[in-house]
């Protein structure tokens, strides 16, 4: 007999019930999400060059908009998911990701391509004989209007691209997110009659379980991102020395609990929020903005561990990464307020956090490496710790 814990209630169920009732992710879904594992890889990569941050943004954005939209066809669509039309925006994917490196140059063409290439087949695996299905919490899979600029942008100047790519994600980011998912299902319902050639246009729902698991792991690939730059920079480091060995402990201590924040408290990759307190029109949001501060995070992970000869972390990669996790902690509350913790909470979480960011970023030129890191994942764990010992005593109560 297996027990999960709500905030609101406790349920007990078989390993059998679970068995029948939960859905996972098929091999053909994680056979996808290996171009999430290359797509991170060579957006990380973005930071380090002089690309600005705004650009960073947008191609994170498009990379995790066209992942989503297969992520939510393979979830509508089980076990029937045709693996021809995921194979091919496997490979659009891939190309986005190793255009990545000169997007503000010759291969920004080539990252516009692709996009508009995935998104095109992300709207056809809907269109069945029977007729289309529409998603109502994810319209954006069928609806291609935020593709229109990236198309102008292939025939504009370089210098229009960021702009026009831009003004289509903030089209789509509207379709998203500002039409009630009620909307969309009422206008479905009034159109459900065949069109002339004997199709009808039917509403689809999201499995919320499976999507879940599915944003959990998107978000493990994120921190397994922070994991490889920290190997990459020890594998680098002409000496290993006491400062090293302190340096990576503390940058893992720190990987542990995002981790533990994104994941272990949280659902989805959003942290301290339950499933039961959560819809999918504001799951989806959370997990982009959770997944790129975790991202640029793992960054600047990795860049400090490389700092650890020059004995003090550079001011570049201290704002980044105290900035990126203030970012995480600010999101990690507002879950949290919004599965219903108290402001008491909130405060417990957010003083600490700040005040050691605070302290590392205003003065970190004057700690070395090693106290810089252990600063950052001393206000990092005490968010879990504080949520862990917060639940106990409640549970205790009970």
């Amino acid at each position: 007999m297996t027990r999960f814990r709500t905030r609101t209630k406790e349920t007990s169920v078989t390993l059998a019930d679970i068995n029948e009732k939960e859905r996972h992710a098929s091999w053909l879904e994680l056979f996808f999400d290996l171009v999430a594992v290359a797509g991170i890889a060579q957006l990380s990569h973005l930071l380090h060059g002089s690309t600005s941050a705004a650009l960073y943004a947008v191609c994170f954005l498009a990379f995790w908009t066209a992942w989503m939209c297969f992520t939510v066809y393979g979830n509508v669509a089980g076990d029937s998911a045709r693996a021809l039309p995921m194979l091919v925006a496997m490979s659009g994917l891939v190309v986005m990701a190793a255009a990545v490196g000169d997007v503000e140059g010759d291969r920004g063409q080539a990252f516009a391509i692709a996009y508009v290439a995935v998104r095109v087949v992300s709207g056809r695996v809907w269109r069945a004989r029977g007729g289309i299905r529409v998603v109502v919490e994810w319209p954006v899979a069928q609806v291609g209007v935020g593709v229109l600029p990236w198309v102008a942008s292939l025939w504009g100047p370089a210098s229009w691209r960021p702009g026009l790519w831009s003004l289509g994600l903030v089209l789509d980011l509207l379709i998203a997110f500002a039409i009630p998912d009620g909307r969309i299902a009422a206008r479905l319902d009034r159109r459900a009659v065949p069109d002339p050639g004997g199709r009808i246009t039917r509403p689809a729902r999201l499995d919320t379980a499976h999507f879940g698991e599915r944003l959990g792991l998107f978000t493990i690939i994120v921190l397994g991102e922070g994991v490889m730059t920290v190997t990459d920079a020890m594998a680098e480091a002409s000496t290993w020395t006491a400062a090293l060995y302190s340096t990576a402990a503390g940058a893992l201590v720190l990987l542990a609990g995002l981790w533990a924040s994104a994941l272990r408290l949280g659902f989805g990759g959003i942290p301290f929020l339950t499933p039961d307190a959560i819809r999918p029109r504001l799951m989806l949001p959370l997990h982009c903005l959770t997944a790129g501060v975790l991202a640029v995070s793992a960054t600047g992970i990795g860049d400090l561990v490389s700092s650890v000869q020059q004995e003090h972390v550079a001011t570049g990669t201290r704002w980044l990464l105290c900035g990126s996790i203030a970012a995480f902690g600010v999101i990690a509350v507002a879950a949290g307020r919004a599965a219903g913790r108290g402001r008491l909470w909130a405060l417990g979480v957010l003083t600490p956090l700040l005040a050691l960011l605070a302290l590392v970023a205003g003065f970190g030129g004057a700690l070395t490496t090693a106290e810089a890191v252990w600063l950052l994942a001393a206000a990092v764990v005490a968010g879990p710790a504080l949520t862990y010992l917060t639940d106990m005593w409640r549970d205790a109560e009970r």
